[in-house]
This record gives C-alpha cells, structure tokens and sequence, in this order.
C-alpha cells in the first residue's frame, strides 16, 4: 500500500526533544492536528494506541506526510521495534488507518498500534498523551 502520511500520537509529536520527532520534523511536513479511533494508554515513558470500534474512544495526535515515505518508515519501523528482523510478537504493529483532520476530511495514514497487552497499563482518558 502506498500512503504518504504518518499519525504521530506521543514521543513523536511535534514540541518533544527527541532524536526520533527531529528526524520526522526534518523529513516530512506537518499536515494538521487529527484524530483516530482507539484507546491511548501510558506503556512507560511513551503511549500505545490500542484501536477501538467505539466512536467514543478518540486518540488526538498529529499528522505529517512524508517526503521519501519508504526510507522513512524503515527508521521508524526500527525505532518502534516492528518489522523485519524482530521477533513476533512485536511491541508494535504499523498500520494503515483512517484519521480524521479538524475540518472533518478523512485521510488514511500509517501509524503505530501497540500489539502487546494492556492488563498492567494505564489509560489515559483523555486520548492526549501531552495532556497526561
């Protein structure tokens, strides 16, 4: 599947001093504030997003499109452990999902799906990982 954008919604967000959110900064373009359906719950220091078919669990993050989307996602597929090379079950999981910008278009977007279980985790409510 080819697709261009990827939906940030922790350590990658725009305002974090980390290697990672520089490298996407420098590479790709802030598109809009958007949203997906899922719960966000904090792993240890960063989020995973767990997807919902419940309208009511909103995860709030930031879209970016990629300018060379390949050699991008193989970075972040090795910063997010996932992918070739890592032993199943991945913590990860990078999928292509529907989001949905402030002015309500929806636009598909690669983004980061936690795969492990959640049992010991803490939600975070409000689907804002800043704001937790």
């Amino acid at each position: 599947m080819t697709c261009d954008l990827l939906f940030v919604y922790g350590t990658l967000m725009r305002g974090f001093d980390h290697p990672m959110a520089r490298l996407l900064s420098a590479n790709a373009d802030f598109v809009a504030e958007a949203c997906c359906c899922g719960r966000l719950y904090r792993i240890q220091h960063y989020p995973g997003l767990v997807l919902s078919d419940n309208a009511a669990d909103i995860v709030h993050g930031e879209l970016f499109r990629l300018r060379q989307p390949e050699p991008m996602l193989r970075e972040f597929d090795m910063y997010e452990a996932c992918g070739e090379g890592f032993a199943a079950p991945t913590e990860y999981l990078r999928r292509c999902l529907a989001v949905t910008l402030a002015d309500g278009s929806v636009s598909q977007a690669w983004t980061y799906v936690y795969n492990w279980p959640v049992d010991e985790a803490g939600r975070i409510p409000s689907g804002r990982f800043l704001a937790s």
